[in-house]
């Protein structure tokens, strides 16, 4: 499919609209509303994220809060499962051309509206990744013209993985960002931990924020700060949010809320609104574990993988040399021919320092060595795939984008949590494939081999 070009999706009539706003706003649906809810599509809530790792961790809150997920791949082409009650649509835009990212976005949208979805969610990184000319804000904002709407939360707080909003500042741990490794990214560096600063360079509305003391002040007085700033003609509100019950207030207060943006985080409490109303069906999800041959693959440079692939010991580790592979010298074939005839899983690695990666951006170019990597990666990946490797740890959100998007796959089904922000995955069809797709910076130092072991036995 054409990820840039928008799609004819047909609309709903206005009898199903009238409905769905019925059941999506009524406190205490009757019998006879639930009978009908069930009959249509059970989409509730809408989601579009920004990359891979991210949806798979959007789907990690949502499934361990209660909702039935699916990842999707891209916009899909047919009409969302019938047992699908979030739907998350993965698509690789963070760091593309803001113009593009906004266009598949809003396609995105449209299939999600047309299944029925009654509110919708835009994720993007915990850490904010972009530059004052990339897509979070033009993104958001298109959003929220579309669906007609304003004073939207802005949120990436994520405190489970020390991400956390204070006075308009994201933090990681108990360091600002653009002082925690963030701001030596790769494609993003953040080298400004003021979001309410670093958003509005890429909005043309005003920016809004609410204070972690509104905050601590509970779910009416979050709702009538949002109400304001919306009065204000403020689009996009940062919220503070230093605790996880913080984010359960934010997502209380967005009851009836068009649009909510954030991190993963901002989903906590968005559950707990539709199973208030009945309309969770608690049904669990379907992940199917898979056994023989297994693989490791990381792309990102960040400080949590690299310590990873020096913590991983159940498996040879083979190191794709930069240098060798900008030169064509270094081939899938060989990297194939060094794995491992037993069980053990081998770790095939480009990750490297922020000094080397910027010797390699000066030398070859940014993007040329980016997509030199990922084209490495995918081509890997699918050659793996059809040698019967049924297992796949992917680190880096660009990675593991290229990866899925080279496997052809269209959906996920969601499973346990290995760490907090990366659960397990499985391929929908008749040949599943298990795996994990893991955000650079997530990730405890064992991951690897728990990820290894969840996918196998979960």
């Amino acid at each position: 499919m054409n990820n840039y070009a928008p799609q004819m999706i047909a609309k709903t009539s206005s009898t199903w609209h009238i409905l769905a706003t019925r059941i999506s706003t009524a406190q205490t649906p009757s019998a006879e509303q639930k009978k009908l809810k069930n009959k249509m599509n059970k989409l509730l809530l809408g989601c579009i994220a920004d990359d891979f790792t991210g949806a798979s961790d959007l789907a990690n809150t949502l499934s361990r809060e209660g909702m039935r997920t699916t990842q999707y791949i891209d916009t899909p082409d047919a009409d969302a499962l019938a047992d699908c009650e979030a739907a998350i649509i993965s698509l690789k835009s963070r760091s593309i051309d803001a113009d593009y990212a906004i266009r598949q976005s809003l396609n995105a949208l449209a299939w999600l509206r047309a299944q029925g979805a009654t509110q919708f969610l835009f994720k993007y990184c915990s850490t904010f990744d972009s530059t004052p000319e990339g897509n979070i804000g033009p993104v958001a904002e298109a959003l929220a013209a579309e669906l007609d709407t304003a004073g939207v939360v802005v949120c990436p707080a994520f405190p489970t993985t020390g991400r956390t909003v204070y006075q308009g500042h994201l933090f990681v741990n108990d360091q600002l960002l653009n002082e925690s490794g963030l701001q030596n990214h790769p494609l993003n560096p953040m080298t400004d931990a003021d979001i309410r600063r670093w958003l509005q360079q890429q909005c043309k509305n005003p920016v809004g924020h609410i204070a972690q003391a509104t905050v601590t002040q509970g779910t009416g007085a979050v709702k009538n700060a949002l109400t304001q700033s919306a009065t204000d003609n403020q689009t996009l509100i940062i919220v503070d949010a230093t605790a996880d019950q913080d984010l359960i207030t934010i997502g209380s207060a967005c009851l009836d809320a068009k649009l909510i943006t954030g991190g993963s985080g901002i989903a906590l409490g968005l559950p707990e609104n539709f199973r208030k109303q009945g309309l969770l069906s608690e049904s669990g999800q379907s992940f199917r574990p898979q056994t023989g041959p297994a693989v490791i693959l990381a792309g990102s440079c960040s400080t949590a993988t690299r310590e990873q692939i020096e913590h991983y010991s159940g498996g040879p580790k083979i190191n794709i040399d930069i240098h060798t592979l900008m030169a064509d010298k270094i081939s899938q074939a060989t990297i194939i021919n060094s794995l491992p005839e037993d069980d053990s899983a081998a770790l095939v690695y480009s990750s490297a320092t922020p000094e080397v990666v910027k010797e390699l951006q000066s030398e070859f170019g940014t993007d040329t060595v980016a997509g030199k990597i990922e084209s490495f990666f995918a081509t890997l990946a699918s050659q793996l795939v059809a040698r019967g490797y049924k297992r796949m740890v992917v680190a880096g959100g660009e990675t593991s984008g290229a990866v899925v998007s080279a496997l052809n796959i269209n959906a996920f089904d969601i499973g346990a949590e290995i760490d907090p922000g990366v659960p397990t995955l499985s391929t929908k069809g008749d040949n599943p494939i298990a795996m994990a797709l893991k955000s650079g910076n997530f990730g405890s130092g064992d991951f690897f081999a728990k990820a290894l072991q969840q996918l196998e036995t979960a």
